[in-house]
């Protein structure tokens, strides 16, 4: 009789989970080490989030920064299943899914991201519209079309959060709309972007400024309805009207995974060693924003993209360490930069040594961006359409004055 093939479950398909799931599949394994890989995630897409405010400017198209993940996985033997994750049953080792599909692993890998909280101040859950997803990017699309048909002379946008979400979507915004744009950025703390570098901080000091963003400091926001939204600065209410209200503030840990019976931190973040296990169960792994993680040099590590792209790669080699009876690694964090969209033909980058903003740094976050894409066959689809998308436009341009002519 043959052992039962291992089977490694991996939940979310964001940065940590499908980068996981590929550096597995890359992985060099003994036949008879094999193990079963399977992808879970609601979407039939992954979504490369740093990119997703190009979609409301018409610089990028949806299938460039949201591959299908039949796409991105034919070549390799993960296998996807979309679908909800309603319960994670840790004695047993199953995953429960809203479908009644039940999965069970030998192996687990919790990178199910994180939710933007709406319940926080009365309204936004019924009026305030967050930006993590391509169905976000949809509904404000469709809002914006509306308003751009209505006889106003100005469109009113409050966005909630002066962090690096609300500073790349205000630019964007103020991009797009141009003199018709009334644009404001509502931030509790005193100043924007507080954990950024101060280069990055002036950069897009400069760039709201030049574009008439209203920055709203060291104010909260109290109510939002469907035409205004209140604010309080210092012990006083202001009724702003606004026509669009954009939620960029915070992250919350989704209740499947709050509670599960683990060891959490206050945010109901998932705590891991160094080599991102879970602590007491070493058969699962937690990365991304629902885990607090350590590095080896005993290193807070961020929630972002960044960080989540490196722990992919160290739990798939963890993980194929664990199976192989190989030493698993410590993982170690590396601050590779930090990089924000400005607006179109504009950005900001700072990091090891460098800093650059304007169109050059547009351009080098462009190629970083599309290096870290998942697989080269989409790289080089996307290259190949990043270089003739302009003489495309040129062609169409030649033929509209044509048709004008005739």
């Amino acid at each position: 009789m043959t052992e039962p093939q291992t089977r490694i479950c991996i939940l979310g398909g964001g940065f940590g989970g499908l980068y996981t799931a590929l550096r597995l599949s890359q992985l060099p394994w003994q036949k008879s080490e094999q193990p079963e890989i399977v992808l879970v995630d609601q979407n039939d897409h992954f979504l490369f989030l740093p990119l997703l405010y190009e979609l409301l400017t018409n610089e990028l198209q949806t299938w460039e920064i949201a591959p299908a993940f039949e796409d991105l996985l034919k070549d390799t033997k993960v296998q996807f299943c979309q679908g909800v994750v309603s319960e994670i049953e840790i004695d047993s080792k199953q995953v429960k899914l809203e479908d009644n599909t039940v999965i069970s692993y030998d192996y687990l890998v919790l990178a199910m991201g994180g939710e933007t909280p709406l319940d926080l101040v009365p309204g936004a859950k019924e009026y305030a519209i967050p930006f993590r997803t391509i169905a976000d990017a949809y509904r404000l699309e469709e809002q914006l079309r509306r308003l751009e048909t209505l006889d106003q002379d100005k469109i009113r946008i409050a966005i909630v959060g002066g962090g690096y979400s609300g500073v790349e979507l205000a630019c964007k915004l103020a991009d797009r709309l141009g003199t018709k744009g009334r644009i404001r950025i509502i931030e509790q703390a005193e100043e924007i972007l507080k954990t950024s570098p101060e280069f990055n901080q002036e950069s897009a000091r400069n760039a709201l400024l030049n574009r008439q963003v209203w920055i709203d400091l060291e104010t909260t926001v109290a109510t939002v309805a469907g035409n205004k939204i209140s604010l309080e600065y210092r012990g006083e209410i202001d009724e702003i009207p606004v026509d669009l209200v954009l939620w960029t503030v915070g992250t919350q840990v989704s209740p499947v995974v709050r509670s599960l019976p683990l060891k959490h931190n206050q945010r109901g973040q998932i705590v891991t060693t160094s080599t991102l296990q879970v602590i007491d169960h070493p058969e699962i792994f937690a990365l991304g924003d629902l885990a607090e993680s350590q590095d080896a040099d005993g290193q807070k590590v961020p929630t972002t993209a960044q960080a989540a792209f490196q722990q992919a790669d160290y739990t798939g080699w963890n993980l194929w360490a664990l199976l192989t009876g190989r030493p698993l690694l410590p993982f170690r964090y590396i601050n590779l930069g930090e990089i924000m969209t400005l607006g179109t033909d504009n950005a900001t980058l700072t990091g090891l040594g460098i800093k650059l903003d304007g169109q050059f740094a547009h351009l080098t976050r462009r190629l970083i961006y599309l290096y870290r894409f998942p697989t080269f066959d989409h790289q080089i689809r996307v290259a190949f359409n990043w270089i003739t998308r302009p003489l495309q436009d040129l062609l169409i341009s030649i033929d509209q004055k044509m048709e004008d002519r005739e």
